[in-house]
């Protein structure tokens, strides 16, 4: 599996749960953490959860095996963590409070129709 299939299947479980403002970031270079974020929000616990449960649920599909998720309960910021890319799903407020995106300001942002 390639990590254009894995950004594609986050991208669509991220669409299939109505989830909001999808971004991939290419952070190769930037950190040893991963190679690409996605980052999205819900509006609800409930959608955030129901988010993150479709990306771990195709990511097995895939014969992928992804790490715990961490933040789940809380289901304010839910990270699942598929290797090279790394899901970030947060509630709206905190995604609005924490601002990722402009923490890696210096990662290339992919256009999510190139992954579709």
């Amino acid at each position: 599996m390639n990590v254009n299939e894995v950004l594609s299947m986050v991208i669509h479980a991220t669409e299939e749960k109505k989830g909001h403002d999808p971004v991939i970031l290419n952070i190769q270079g930037l950190s040893v953490v991963a190679d690409y974020f996605v980052i999205c929000h819900g509006n609800s616990e409930t959608q955030v959860q129901s988010i993150a449960k479709e990306i771990r649920e195709k990511a097995f599909e895939l014969g992928l095996d992804p790490k715990p998720m961490e933040g789940f309960d809380e289901a304010r910021w839910v990270l699942l963590d598929l290797g090279d890319v790394v899901a970030h799903i947060f509630h709206r407020e905190e995604r609005e409070y924490y601002h990722l995106e402009k923490l890696w300001t210096d990662a290339e942002r992919i256009e999510v129709e190139n992954v579709r």
